[in-house]
């Protein structure tokens, strides 16, 4: 299965001027000349927890595989350079499961210029699992990181939030060209995506940066996926909370100077809206005001993989 495949792969990806020798061969060859500094990231997606095999077409699999990878980058201000895909594919059916897979995540390449220079396969009698490693180059203000915001700094976010299980966590857009145009355009102190939940991610900000966070949630933007969710699972929760705390948005978290956060808001540079919904303050922790009980503390909800 793994010469057919190196041979789909030989066939079906296109050119790329970063690569010199692509799948085939022990390693790939990329010319890197002209870049100065890279980041490195590396996400792994499992059968089972991220997506479940059987219940939804592989190509989106493939795709959302990439995505979450390029979504690192944009948190980070990056451009996508290359990157190279392992996969452990389940033995039964798994040469069309990884044709399907690649078939996914190539157009998402070709659109973003990633070159995908190879990767490994192996296959097995466990359930499928895909870890794809990416490499990117920074702009010249360098990469964009947790660890900048200060207080006082306004809390911008992108799009809106909550009830990405009803489908927009397989179909998002990486906040690649916002994130760069944001980071060239405007001064920007800190960034996070928004993988695992608003509150978590943003708590995980904070942490890097030695300061706390107030939140308004009457301003929070949320999505209509958001209320759908929260009438599906009738648990009482509110569409609020789907928005604090479901994760997978794929959203920008930005950390901003209050003089910039205002242009950047009086300009709104990007398709999608882009929402001041807190600062950050000196107090530890996550705080949120809230207009029936005032300032309460903000619980950081999210998704945490759980290690025994």
């Amino acid at each position: 299965m793994e010469s057919e495949l190196i041979r789909y792969l030989r066939r079906r990806l296109p050119p790329h001027p970063l690569l010199k020798l692509g799948p085939g061969d022990d390693a790939a060859v990329i010319s890197m000349a002209g870049v100065a500094e890279c980041v490195l990231t590396v996400d792994m997606l499992m059968d089972r927890v991220d997506f479940r095999v059987g219940e939804v077409d592989p190509k989106r699999i493939g795709r959302k595989s990439l995505a979450v990878n390029l979504s690192d980058l944009a948190a980070m201000a990056a451009e996508p350079l290359a990157g190279v895909v392992a996969l452990a594919l389940p033995r039964s059916g798994g040469m069309d499961l990884a044709v399907n897979l690649y078939e996914g995540l190539i157009p998402l390449a070709e659109r973003y210029a990633l070159a995908v220079a190879g990767g490994d396969t192996n296959s097995w009698d466990g359930p499928l699992v895909i870890s794809i490693t990416l490499l990117g180059r920074v702009g010249p203000k360098g990469p964009l990181l947790r660890s900048g915001a200060r207080p006082g700094d306004w809390i911008l976010v992108t799009g809106e939030f909550g009830g990405s299980i009803l489908g927009h966590h397989f179909d998002f857009e990486p906040r690649l060209a916002e994130a760069r145009l944001l980071n060239e355009r405007y001064t920007l102190h800190a960034g996070i995506d928004v993988s695992d939940g608003l509150s978590i991610d943003l708590a995980r900000l904070c942490q890097e940066s030695g300061c706390g966070a107030l939140v308004r949630t009457a301003d929070m933007p949320i999505s209509e996926a958001a209320g759908k969710w929260a009438a599906q699972v009738s648990d009482g929760s509110t569409p609020l909370d789907h928005a604090l705390g479901d994760g997978e948005d794929f959203e920008l978290i930005l950390a901003v100077p209050p003089e910039e956060a205002a242009r950047i808001l009086a300009d709104q540079p990007l398709q999608t809206p882009i929402t001041h919904i807190g600062e950050c303050i000196d107090e530890a922790g996550l705080w949120a005001t809230d207009d029936r009980l005032g300032k309460i503390r903000l619980a950081a909800r999210g998704y945490e993989h759980e290690l025994n």
